[in-house]
């Protein structure tokens, strides 16, 4: 059975970092990725990872602020923000997906999820 727990979420004040942890179990896939949706939006990607190689993609609003890595010993998956912003403000979740093509931007991609984690940044 496939499991994901986010944890590490909390409230920070804007330029401040927080570091979110995805442990995974089960059977690993070949992507993962960290989700986000604010109230009243929708799910928005915002970075995966190949858990092979460690390629990563980055949505253009994280980009240089968000850094996403995995341990493979762990099998857990990280997000490492820095420099947040108010608008980072949501509840975020990992989630990978059975099959590996694609471009993995949409939340309909996913097959398994966490259950989120909530960042809240303060300005």
């Amino acid at each position: 059975q496939v499991q994901l727990v986010e944890s590490g979420g909390g409230l920070v004040q804007a330029g401040g970092s927080l570091r979110l942890s995805c442990a995974a179990s089960g059977r690993t896939f070949r992507k993962y990725a960290w989700f986000r949706q604010a109230p009243g939006k929708e799910r928005e990607f915002a970075a995966d990872i190949s858990w092979s190689d460690g390629s990563t993609t980055y949505a253009d609003s994280v980009k240089g602020r968000f850094t996403i890595s995995r341990d493979n010993t762990k099998n857990t998956v990280y997000l490492q923000m820095n420099s947040l912003k108010p608008e980072d403000t949501a509840s975020y979740s990992c989630a990978t997906r059975i099959r590996p093509d694609g471009w993995g931007y949409s939340q309909y991609e996913y097959d398994y999820w966490g259950q989120g984690t909530q960042v809240t940044v303060s300005s």
